[in-house]
């Protein structure tokens, strides 16, 4: 059974950085692409950033390009996400997700995490 566990969320000041995780179980999982998406109180899913399993398409959210970045370990099974410069519109609760599928569409990743909390203070 597969499952994704995020971690590293928190709180943090505007301008400062954070750096999310995302670890998944199961012994043969080695998803196409894994994502991270965010979700605000209020607000649709939005796509920030995915990555290919061989790094070879990686592609972000227009709001956070240049300021995040995605990174994957395929031996440990991980999925990072560094964040820095940031703002308090980044506040929001943050998914890892998988697929076969690279895409910025939500509906096209078949694993999810449960979610962690950033919250960017102004």
């Amino acid at each position: 059974q597969v499952q994704l566990a995020e971690s590293g969320g928190g709180l943090v000041q505007a301008g400062g950085s954070l750096t999310l995780s995302c670890a998944s179980s199961g012994r043969s999982f080695s998803p196409f692409a894994m994502a991270w998406f965010r979700q605000a109180p209020g607000k649709e899913r939005e796509f920030v950033a995915s990555r290919t399993r061989g790094g070879t398409n990686i592609q972000y959210g227009d709001s956070v390009r240049g300021r995040f970045t995605i990174s994957r370990d395929n031996a440990k099974k991980t999925v990072s996400l560094q964040m820095n410069s940031l703002k308090f519109e980044d506040t929001a609760v943050y998914y890892c997700a998988a697929g076969d599928v690279f895409s910025l569409e939500s509906k096209r990743y078949i694993y999810w995490g449960q979610g962690t909390q950033v919250t960017v203070s102004a």
